[in-house]
């Protein structure tokens, strides 16, 4: 589970770079005076709220993995 909390959270980042840099040069971004569109607004958000939860659930997935990797050990150890 720990592997699949940690790859979820890599290919969010991944796949939201990308969704960012598409939506910073779409013509949809940006009104004819240069300024953001409530299209660019929302999308904005929703891309940096993928963000920081693809963030949280990729820290999740590495404390697992360490936790399970310090557990081995320790059971080597005892062994």
């Amino acid at each position: 589970m720990a592997l699949f909390l940690l790859a979820f959270g890599a290919w969010s980042w991944i796949i939201w770079i990308t969704f960012v840099k598409n939506l910073w040069g779409s013509d949809n971004s940006w009104a004819p005076d240069g300024s953001p569109t409530a299209f660019f607004v929302v999308h904005l958000v929703l891309a940096i709220v993928s963000f920081v939860l693809g963030t949280i659930i990729g820290v999740i997935g590495w404390r697992g993995l360490k936790a399970k990797r310090k557990e081995k050990t320790t059971e080597k150890v005892d062994a």
